[in-house]
């Protein structure tokens, strides 16, 4: 069973990590158990050098896990990148939902960030994994459901009944019983007189 993963997508600088910072805090608030995956254009050092973990990987170990008492890292090697759906589905089988930074050249679902400041338009206009578009731009034209970037309540709720109708979908059972979430499906408006 596949677990459900949701990229947050948008220009450099446009606020994706501050809207998955938000989003996570709000979830989680709601009783979801959240994972998140940021992706990297670069290869980032992944360790620490001179620390045993990283000599385990210097002397030939293809993964090495620290392990503390209260969190692991792990450092693994690759044979070719991983989709998110991959990396979820190894990793957090056991999240209610997988929160993606970035891989806006991959399949699944999306919600783009625009921030007006940045852009007034959309890189993903013509994704079919788009769901929604979080926004500060009123007089931005998505064909997409459109949501404030400014309140984070309503982005919370578009996706938690986003969540609720992949669930039904897939007939999948809920995860836990935290799952009985209020999601109704509604209209969800962008500042004055904005509309979805």
């Amino acid at each position: 069973m596949s677990v459900p993963v949701l990229s947050i997508v948008g220009r450099s600088n446009s606020g994706k990590t501050t809207l998955l910072v938000k989003l996570i805090g709000e979830l989680t608030a709601q009783g979801l158990r959240i994972a998140s995956i940021k992706h990297s254009h670069h290869q980032p050092d992944m360790d620490t050098p001179g620390k045993d973990s990283w000599r385990h990987k210097q002397a030939g170990a293809f993964a090495s896990l620290l392990a503390g008492p209260e969190q692991l890292l792990m450092v693994a090697d690759v044979q070719k990148p991983l989709t998110p759906q991959q990396l979820a589905d190894a990793y957090f089988a056991d999240a209610d939902l997988v929160l993606v930074e970035g891989y806006a050249g991959m399949a699944g679902a999306k919600i783009e960030v625009v921030r007006g400041e940045r852009s007034h338009a959309l890189r993903n206009a013509e994704d079919a994994g788009l769901i929604a578009v979080v926004t500060d731009v009123l007089d931005l034209d998505t064909g997409k459901p459109k949501l404030d970037l400014n309140d984070i309540g309503p982005v919370a709720s578009f996706i938690l009944a986003w969540l609720a109708s992949i669930r039904h979908s897939r007939l999948l059972p809920p995860r836990h019983s935290r799952d009985q979430v209020n999601c109704e499906a509604r209209e969800y408006p962008l500042g004055e007189g904005g509309n979805s």
